[in-house]
């Protein structure tokens, strides 16, 4: 079907949304070559060159034309300051403006889900659906996958004061481990990034561009949804506006949303699905009485701490240089290689706040960079900087819409920091970097605290510390939780529960966020979606 007969068709599946999950789903439902398949994407094409150049994301985040440009409310737990929220405004979504960095989580995570209430997601079931997709360095083994459309590739560079990092976590216990994905990720070492030849490898790349040679599947960009349509308690199709018109589409089975745990509520409650305390102060009628809709909302809180180091090489020092910058650009140009195919975090820990907990709950992102904040000029010194974020913070937050507007962002309200627990967690892992960094492996490049500073030492003053440079990593999930309690939002196959003809595929649908990065669960949910959409 052409995109001009598209505006207004009939389809059997319409998904909202070719990000990270999207661009799966448009994949694997159109494997049949029966079913057709209309894909709507708010956000324009993916042909941005920075999106491609690895270290482009300094480019790409915080650019309207490759982010949504968010912000979220004033939060208390970080003095009142409210943050850039970035979320991916291209085809692949947040894969093409992201960390790059592959990471499944921890087996207990899904085990956990499982537990919650929503048998077919331990670990044991996941993992068939990470290897599918994985087309991994190593080839085939029992933990990986071979010849898949997501592709895992080594980092190619290094960094000696990474590597000294390293041999300063071991030290204290914290000892390098050879897969961060084999269901237990404890250890160090060097992130495995969805990249191929020094090049970003995003799901629209991977998925949708096969599918596109598919004469079912039909995608428009520029497509900002309005509203669901309903017969009822079925939902039947929906209405969207494209190039200032309004189009009117039918889904024969399913509509499909995958537009993220900030816009998948976001679409439902325009749509009048949601809590009716939200809804009726907007105007908008209630359709469905859905009041788990947009709460439950969790993220990654990350605290960047930074050291000025002594006699290393960093990328502060290259690219402050005419002559580094120059080298950089080469290196790049003749092997896809050096500091401008690096992802923004090329070394990893993950550890234990408590001793007394059974995994860990911890996840350090070390970079051989440093900014007082993330988008400000390098410094013209040596140093990095060693994020640590809580990876199950208690923190929960919601995300609403604030008007009935489609065009206006949600409001977002992470709570970061608001429980005893987390506040501990933050004033500890402060604590345990500062140990990490006083190791004696390091003591050659003699390190010297900036952020946060010294002179901050007691738990007070290191949890104010904490609010002021504490920055999300981006990882918001949960808003419209699976499970078979009465407020969960979609059943354990992902159909909304109370309507037919509905059904959420992305980050939105965790119960809890996993122990690391997210974009690959998030490719992992919509492979197992895609299966059960079809009855397998």
């Amino acid at each position: 079907m052409t995109q001009a007969e598209a505006l207004g068709g009939s389809f059997d599946y319409i998904i909202v949304g070719a990000g990270t999950a999207g661009c799966v789903l448009a994949n694997r439902l159109t494997e049949d070559g029966k079913s057709r398949v209309l894909l709507l994407e708010a956000g324009g094409s993916d042909n941005y060159h920075w999106i491609h150049i690895p270290v482009g994301y300094l480019y790409c985040i915080g650019n309207p034309r490759t982010d949504w440009m968010m912000r979220t409310a004033s939060e208390p737990g970080l003095n009142g300051r409210s943050l850039a929220y970035p979320r991916g405004k291209v085809l692949g979504g947040c894969t093409s403006v992201n960390g790059m960095i592959y990471m499944r989580g921890q087996a207990a995570d899904y085990d956990h889900w499982r537990q919650l209430g929503n048998p077919g997601w331990a670990w044991e079931d996941v993992l068939p659906y990470f290897l599918k997709s994985e087309d991994h360095h190593a080839g085939r083994t029992d933990l990986h996958g071979s010849g898949g459309e997501w592709k895992v590739s080594r980092q190619r560079l290094t960094w000696d004061i990474l590597k000294a990092v390293q041999q300063g976590a071991a030290e204290f216990g914290i000892h390098p481990r050879e897969d961060f994905n084999d269901g237990s990720n404890e250890g160090t070492g060097f992130f495995e990034v969805n990249q191929t030849k020094g090049v970003r490898w995003n799901t629209a790349k991977g998925f949708l561009r096969p599918a596109l040679k598919r004469s079912t599947l039909t995608l428009i960009t520029h497509a900002e949804v309005e509203r669901l349509l309903l017969d009822g308690t079925r939902v039947t199709g929906l209405r969207f506006r494209h190039k200032g018109r309004a189009h009117v589409v039918q889904a024969g089975r399913e509509v499909i949303l995958a537009a993220g745990a900030i816009n998948t509520p976001k679409v439902l409650e325009l749509s009048g699905i949601g809590d009716p305390d939200v809804l009726r102060p907007l105007g908008i009628p209630v359709t469905h009485a859905a009041p788990g809709v947009g709460k439950n909302l969790q993220d990654h809180l990350q605290i960047r701490t930074v050291f000025k180091v002594h006699g290393a090489r960093t990328l502060n020092t290259l690219a402050n240089s005419l002559v580094g910058k120059a080298w950089i650009g080469l290196q790049y140009l003749a092997a896809r290689s050096g500091p401008m195919s690096m992802a923004p975090s090329q070394f990893g820990m993950f550890t234990r706040s408590d001793p007394s907990l059974e995994t860990p709950d911890l996840e350090y992102h070390v970079q051989p960079l440093s900014t007082d904040k993330l988008g400000d000029p390098l410094h013209p010194f040596p140093a990095i900087t060693v994020s640590v974020c809580n990876l199950r913070p208690d923190s929960v937050g919601t995300c609403h819409i604030a008007t009935a507007d489609p065009a206006r962002q949600p409001d977002i309200r992470l709570n970061y920091l608001s429980t005893a627990n987390d506040r501990d967690v933050a004033v500890r892992s402060i604590r345990q970097a500062r140990q990490i960094m006083s190791a004696k492996a390091l003591a050659p490049y003699r390190p010297e605290e900036l952020l946060p500073g010294p002179g901050i030492d007691s738990d007070d003053e290191i949890l104010s510390a904490a609010g002021n440079i504490a920055t999300t990593i981006f990882h918001p999930v949960g808003t419209c939780r699976m499970g078979t309690d009465p407020a969960a939002v979609v059943d354990p196959k992902l159909r909304f529960n109370g309507l037919s003809g509905l059904r959420i595929v992305d980050a939105s649908i965790m119960p809890k966020i996993v122990s690391g990065n997210t974009a690959s669960p998030v490719v992992m949910i919509a492979e197992k979606a895609a299966d059960m959409i079809r009855g397998r």
